[in-house]
């Protein structure tokens, strides 16, 4: 056994990051005050999405060392670096940094290049051995706390949250006192949301923006009939129109069904700009009946705390 039952299973590893484009330097994005805090956000949801949970995996400390940014992660639970290791071997790590990058920095594209490290050893050299590569990252203790500038960029990350929330009209309640919100998508216009409100199930809700939010429990939810949500928003969006949608589920099939929907998605957020509203896609969810997706996207089955 890699663990003893005794105590709980712990390791370690490095994740590389390098742009191989020349306009888009990481550590120069990540030193930047104005822009450090778009790219956390971007690492902290891509890593959210490998395993599933915003708690998964830790960010101890981000090194900047030129051309590469460099990640250090801590894991607590083997299944969540087993269900990591899949994501970065089956290249959705990979996909979905990139998207919340180009979404984080308003940008059209982040190429990127990644490697992973525990220790000495290469884990791109032995992907396809899972064990061993579980067995490098357990041996790899990890030699710090987490760093405080880490601690800092969480918060402001949960403040956000909480602060969103809130906009949409819904109760939140324990929370600690609001910051500012710092961590807004340029590209999504988030500073000021659209003026008014729509009505679903008799409750009002402010008409703001899609939301990374919205767009990853979207894409997790609505299963195969993202299809039929895209021709729905497609009647308003010239973006969508045919044969974009079937261009997406071929070009997206071998990634499946989550990133078909979000690639969908963030077109329509892209073509639209501001007017990529939630109203607009709770009303394509309830012309194909998903009154449940529509629900959760309101936060009306939202029971979570947000300390």
């Amino acid at each position: 056994k890699m663990a003893g039952t005794s105590s709980p299973w712990i390791g370690s590893a490095y994740l590389f990051l390098q742009s191989t484009s020349k306009t888009v330097v990481l550590p120069a994005l990540y030193e930047s005050s104005q822009k450090k805090p778009n790219v956390f956000r971007a690492l902290k949801l891509a890593l959210a999405d490998s395993t599933g949970s915003m708690n998964g995996v830790d960010m101890l400390k981000v090194h900047c060392s030129h051309p590469h940014l460099i990640v250090q992660l801590k894991f607590c639970r083997q299944e969540n670096c087993r269900r990591f290791l899949r994501s970065y071997r089956e290249g959705v790590l990979h996909k979905s940094l990139q998207s919340h990058l180009q979404l984080s920095l308003a940008m059209t594209t982040v190429p990127l290049q990644m490697e992973l490290k525990a220790g000495s050893e290469h884990l791109d050299n032995m992907l396809k051995d899972e064990d061993r590569c579980l067995e490098c990252i357990y041996r790899e203790k990890p030699d710090r706390l987490r760093d405080e500038e880490i601690t800092e960029l969480e918060e402001r990350l949960k403040s956000l949250t909480v602060h969103q929330s809130i906009n949409n009209n819904v109760a939140v309640k324990d929370c600690a006192p609001l910051k500012s919100p710092s961590l807004p998508y340029p590209s999504q216009g988030s500073s000021l949301p659209p003026q008014g409100t729509f009505t679903f199930q008799g409750q009002q809700f402010a008409n703001r923006t899609i939301t990374l939010d919205d767009q990853q429990k979207f894409a997790k939810l609505v299963s195969k009939k993202w299809k039929q949500v895209g021709r729905s928003l497609q009647k308003s969006c010239r973006a969508l129109r045919d044969p974009v949608i079937d261009n997406l589920a071929l070009e997206y099939d071998r990634e499946g069904l989550y990133e078909q929907a979000y690639q969908m998605l963030l077109r329509f957020i892209q073509s639209e700009g501001k007017k990529a509203t939630i109203a607009r896609l709770i009303a394509a969810l309830e012309e194909n009946g998903l009154i449940s997706l529509a629900e959760e996207l309101l936060g009306l089955h939202s029971n979570e705390d947000c300390s």
